[in-house]
C-alpha cells in the first residue's frame, strides 16, 4: 500500500505528483491510474512523461452532463468506500494529527487491521 498526506495549501493534482513519483520506484505492473475530473488537465501529460519501463495512462473518470440525480461514477465507488473504512477509525476520523508523516502511519494501521481482520473472517476450504 502507498499513501501521501501532503499539506492543506497543496492542491490535490499538485499532490498527485507526489504519489505519483512514488510510483516510478515501485508497483511497476501498474499501467493505468484511474481519477476523478479534479484531476484534469496538466497531470495527464505529467503522467505521460514518467520514465518506465512501462508507462502510465491516467484515466479521468468524468460524470456525463445527461445524467438527473446521483449515479455512481464507474471505479470512483471504490475510492469512496475506502474513504468510509478509514473515517470508521477514531484517529482518522478527524484531523489530529499535526505532522503528515503520523497521518500516512496512521492509515497504514488502519488498513493493516482492515486486511488482518479480512483473513480472520475468510472461509478455509
Amino acid at each position: 500500500m502507498l499513501a501521501v498526506v501532503h499539506p492543506a495549501n497543496i492542491q490535490d493534482r499538485d499532490g498527485a505528483k507526489l504519489l505519483l513519483s512514488l510510483l516510478t520506484k515501485r508497483f511497476g505492473w501498474l499501467k493505468i491510474i484511474w481519477a476523478d475530473g479534479g484531476y484534469a488537465g496538466k497531470l495527464i501529460d505529467w503522467v505521460a512523461q514518467i520514465k518506465r519501463h512501462r508507462k502510465i495512462k491516467l484515466c479521468i473518470v468524468k460524470r456525463s452532463d445527461s445524467v438527473e440525480g446521483f449515479e455512481p461514477l464507474p471505479k470512483r465507488w471504490i475510492v469512496e468506500r475506502t474513504f468510509a473504512w478509514l473515517s470508521k477509525h477514531r484517529r482518522l476520523a478527524k484531523d489530529y494529527e499535526t505532522k503528515t508523516d503520523s497521518s500516512v502511519a496512521m492509515i497504514h494501521i488502519a488498513m493493516t487491521r482492515l486486511m488482518i481482520n479480512r483473513i480472520k473472517n475468510m472461509k478455509t476450504f
